[in-house]
């Protein structure tokens, strides 16, 4: 097991390696110049000279590349164009709060929708029941959160002249009004993952449920309840571990959308502001920043995943 560990963390330190590879090429091909962000549209060729001396951006690309990974190995994100040039790591942490929130809240609203509609939906396979509720799930699977978003709150202002409160509480400051502005968009954007989660623990339940064991179970005379519980569930649950931590990807890009239109002050709101503004520095960061996150939930999922199987562990 723990040799197993040992290749999941390589193996996720090679991901993170890549990935700043990418980001850091495909940020470099982005049409427009850094020196226009700090100086403006009137600016002479010596000023964006010294601007690129200062920024390092006229020494060869792999050696930015070797400078910037080692200013991230020291925990330093690098400096934002924009005209306050404000450090871009603080700025991260300040937002990263209803970002985080935001994830959590929609994980934890989509397993609570999925899980049992999916075991329900098993139970009582063919059934008018289930047929509702595998549409259900089709809904939520092809229609776009964030046109989902726009329309419900567009209809809510327009029909009954109501908008969710917009911007963002600090759960230390009140609890109640951060929840407040965190239960739409988190229910929104669950739908998608919610509905993964359902199909997942709906085939998983029927699979589990034609074993022998199971068949043994109900010859016994015990109840459903106990059956489903303590006999099928854990045994389904394990590949549904596996799409939770797949779908942190998927709430990445959910965030960005959603933070705009519910305005959260979040990474996805700096992300969104940084690319209008052209802030290369500020978008390298956040995105190498994300990627990490995504790279650490998937680790633990795999960590849990053995710890829950133990098929895994004398592997």
């Amino acid at each position: 097991m723990i040799q197993l560990i040992v290749q999941r963390c390589l193996l996720s330190l090679v991901t993170v390696f890549v990935v700043t590879v990418i980001v850091f090429s495909l940020v470099r091909v982005i049409p427009g110049d850094p020196a226009v962000q700090l100086l403006g549209e009137s600016y002479t060729k010596e000023q964006a000279e010294v601007i690129h001396e200062r920024l390092g951006l006229n020494r060869p690309y792999l050696e930015q590349y070797f400078r910037w990974m080692a200013d991230l190995a020291r925990g330093d994100l690098g400096t934002s164009l924009l005209p306050n040039q404000q450090p871009v790591g603080p700025q991260i942490l300040d937002r990263m709060e209803p970002t985080l929130l935001l994830m959590v809240t929609t994980i934890v609203t989509a397993v609570i929708i999925g899980i049992p509609i999916g075991v329900l939906a098993a139970l009582r396979q063919n059934t008018w029941i289930d047929y509702v509720l595998r549409s259900v799930s089709i809904f939520g699977l092809s229609v776009p959160g964030f046109y989902l978003a726009t329309q419900i709150l567009g209809l809510l202002a327009k029909e009954w002249q109501w908008i969710p409160p917009i911007g963002w509480v600090g759960v230390t400051d009140n609890p109640w009004e951060a929840f407040r502005r965190l239960w739409m968009p988190a229910l929104i954007l669950s739908l998608a993952t919610g509905a993964q989660i359902m199909r997942m623990s709906r085939s998983m339940m029927l699979e589990v449920m034609r074993q022998d064991y199971i068949r043994t179970a109900w010859a016994k005379g015990l109840q459903e309840r106990k059956i489903v519980v303590r006999h099928a569930l854990r045994n389904a649950m394990l590949p549904v571990v596996t799409i939770i931590g797949l779908t942190v990807a998927f709430l990445v890009g959910g965030t960005v959308i959603f933070e705009s239109l519910f305005g959260l002050p979040g990474m996805g709101t700096y992300m969104i502001n940084s690319v209008i503004a052209r802030d290369y520095v500020a978008v390298q960061s956040i995105t190498v920043v994300f990627a990490i996150g995504v790279v650490l939930v998937n680790l633990l999922v795999d960590i849990g995943y053995v710890l829950l199987d133990p098929r895994l562990r004398g592997s």
